[in-house]
């Protein structure tokens, strides 16, 4: 009986005898129990035809793998009326009919499974003491039931990419719960209207802003309220800022040099004509911030600036100013990889210490090495080549509308200014002054914002009018998207459910998915995520 209990036997089961063999504890357990209820007419048996073993495998204990050799009775059914005359006994939920392996066992390696997989589950359970294989694993997660979905009012939808660019699926969320109730193997409206329609209790359905999913929640519950997703109408507001901002980079640095010019008594110049592709087609807004840097370094080599001096002041790398001078043409891309320095986490106190008046490479060498700087004093005097000699007034101009670059300024623009630092405050307040676009492309996704955190969607109105009035062609195309949309997202600046819990789970998905190693299949994928602990 003790011996029973530590192994958590259940009633009825007793150890006879054991015995370790190459390291396998094998345990011959026997039933006590007198009779047995017939599976069919549930009528107790005690009549004992005949026995046989099952050979069963258990968790392993104390480093060994375990056995259990159930001798297992066969019983006679003397009810006249039942159809089964001979039954073996069950032994369940300890083990199940037909079973090798204890329902615990099972369980155990699910769980492996769930967590780590095929080949990386086998590995782990080999070093636990447990004996399977990758297959046997995946078939045990394959075999579990989809969990049930109840009754699913406020539901958040989101799609998540296979393959990024190429092939996307669905995920669907309980936003009461905060659970993944499915997922889909596609984004398609036609398989996200078929679910939604069998789930008539929706009330409330928190989206992004793209059409699939309106036109499937529309035909799927027209009796849901739709709610367009907070974090996607700032994403793309971020997005058509950004756009709108790089077309700034060349007004910024026209205005610079018509005070340069007036200040020296020259004539503004004429204003610059439309840039086209080849194709005839305009520049996008990253070729034009792109092409403005280009004129920019021809205009400093023209002046005798260095490379390096002409690099650091339009924020390229070294080797692209040289491939551009050297071509004598510039080169149209649509791509950009800014150059990453160590040197760029020392940069703001370099040039503080250098406005400070404290001109010593060699003491602000000493500094910045105390504080973790790797190189050399030679290294950063080329850092210094493009500063030195120069005002701490010319200095704090140059780093902001030279080094003007629409992916970093954009972030300036969507945090409130209060939570800026200085020295991000103080360049904000330079491009702002700067250029009276950037002004009104400040002040309206500053308003916008305000309304998203507050969720004062009566004055979404009064924002679209200052949009239309503004003439900026990027803010107004994303307003134009609102007012297509505009009853969802009215509701997602009133009500209080979002898709950021959403989000959140299509990053838990993607994680899952990528301990997969991307070769597993939308089967497998849906079973790991909506069995996961």
């Amino acid at each position: 009986m003790e011996f029973a209990s530590l192994l958590s036997l259940p009633d009825g089961l007793e150890v006879a005898q054991f015995s370790i063999v190459d390291d396998v504890l094998r345990l011959h357990v026997v039933a006590m129990a007198e009779g047995r209820a017939c599976p069919l007419c549930a009528e107790v048996a005690t009549h004992v035809r005949s026995y046989y073993t099952r050979l069963v495998a258990d968790l392993p204990c104390a480093g060994h793998r375990v056995q259990f050799m159930l001798h297992v009775r066969k019983f006679r059914c003397d009810t006249a009326s039942c159809p089964r005359k001979v039954f073996a006994e069950r032994l369940g939920p300890f083990v199940e009919a037909w079973a090798r392996k204890t329902t615990r066992l099972r369980e155990a390696i699910e769980a492996i499974g769930l967590a780590t997989c095929g080949e990386g589950g086998f590995r782990l359970a080999d070093r636990l003491g447990i004996a399977t294989s990758p297959t046997t694993m995946l078939r045990c997660i394959m075999a579990l039931p989809l969990p049930f979905v109840e009754t699913v009012t406020h539901l958040g939808i989101d799609d998540f990419a296979f393959r990024r660019g190429r092939t996307y699926g669905t995920v669907l969320v309980d936003l009461t719960c905060h659970t993944v109730i499915d997922l889909l193997p596609d984004r398609k409206a036609e398989t996200a209207k078929a679910w939604i329609q069998a789930h008539p209790e929706i009330e409330l359905v928190s989206r992004d802003r793209g059409g699939d999913y309106a036109a499937a929640a529309s035909q799927g519950a027209p009796q849901a309220v739709q709610t367009a997703d907070r974090f996607h109408l700032c994403k793309n507001l971020t997005e058509a800022a950004e756009k709108a901002l790089a077309h700034c980079r060349t007004e910024m640095r026209k205005n610079q040099k018509s005070k340069e010019n007036v200040q020296k008594g020259i004539s503004a110049e004429e204003h610059s004509p439309v840039l086209l592709t080849p194709d005839g087609k305009p520049y996008s807004a990253h070729q034009t911030e792109r092409y403005d840097r280009y004129q920019q370094a021809v205009e400093l080599r023209e002046q005798g600036a260095k490379v390096k001096e002409i690099a650091k002041r339009v924020g390229l790398s070294v080797r692209t100013v040289q491939r551009w001078l050297k071509d004598g043409t510039y080169v149209e891309t649509n791509y950009h990889h800014r150059h990453r320095s160590s040197f760029d986490a020392y940069e703001a106190y370099v040039r503080q210490r250098w406005g400070e008046g404290v001109h010593n490479i060699q003491q602000i060498w000493r500094e910045i090495k105390a504080q973790g700087y790797p190189h050399s004093d030679r290294a950063l005097r080329r850092h210094l080549e493009a500063v030195r000699g120069k005002t701490p007034a010319e200095l704090s101009e140059a780093g902001v509308l030279d080094h003007f670059s629409a992916n970093k300024a954009v972030w300036l623009f969507v945090r409130p200014f209060e939570k800026l630092k200085k020295q991000e405050q103080e360049e904000l307040l330079a491009m702002r002054q700067a250029s009276a676009t950037i002004e009104a492309i400040y002040q309206l996704v500053q308003e916008f914002f305000r309304l998203v955190r507050s969720r004062q969607g009566t004055q979404l109105d009064s924002w679209l009018g200052k949009v239309e009035a503004s003439g900026i062609q990027e803010l107004q195309r994303f307003a134009n998207g609102l007012e297509r949309d505009k009853a969802a997202v009215l509701a997602g600046l009133t009500l209080i459910h979002s898709n950021g819990q959403v989000e959140g789970q299509v990053t838990r998905v993607k994680l899952i998915k990528r301990m997969m190693f991307g070769r597993a299949g939308f089967a497998l994928l849906r079973q790991r995520v909506l069995h996961a602990l």
